[in-house]
């Protein structure tokens, strides 16, 4: 298996732990891997989308993503942060979780990012675009962006009341 494969497997599996895990499939789980539909709208007022679509897991631009995304496993958790990547010649995961084509090609078309293209989108609760990066960002600056918008300030006061 090469290093990209393995970055990307390591990411996706550790992030399978955040707050929605799609299809239900538990990590460790001896059952074969289940394939599941992936719409945004079931994330709505649940989770922030994090959509990273690339050609494949081969393309060096998605592997500086993974990469600098692999450093920051807990900050996605934090933040209600569903990682879904999306690729053109692979398979395509939500949070570790694989998904059907269709929801790949759902997704692909929606935002209007061709299958040769790179791209991460950032969609917030409220379903609405909060970013759109065509070269691979730092996780700490879609955190700051995240940490800043009031419905996050809220998490932020509620969760250090509990």
């Amino acid at each position: 298996m090469n290093n990209s494969v393995l970055i990307a497997l390591t990411l996706t599996a550790s992030i399978a732990l955040s707050p929605v895990s799609i299809g239900g499939t538990a990590q460790g789980s001896t059952q074969a891997i289940k394939m599941s539909s992936f719409n945004l709208s079931s994330q709505k007022w649940q989770n922030r989308v994090l959509l990273v679509f690339a050609p494949s897991v081969n393309n060096r631009t998605y592997q500086q993503q993974m990469q600098l995304f692999n450093q920051h496993q807990n900050g996605f958790t934090d933040r209600d942060l569903v990682l879904v990547q999306v690729l053109a010649t692979d398979k395509s995961y939500a949070n570790g979780q694989l998904i059907d084509e269709s929801s790949a090609a759902n997704l692909r078309n929606g935002f209007g990012v061709d299958k040769e293209n790179f791209r991460v989108i950032l969609v917030g609760k409220d379903s609405g675009v909060k970013r759109s990066d065509t070269i691979p960002v730092q996780a700490t600056a879609i955190f700051e962006q995240i940490d800043a918008m009031p419905m996050r300030q809220q998490e932020m006061q509620q969760r250090g009341r509990k």
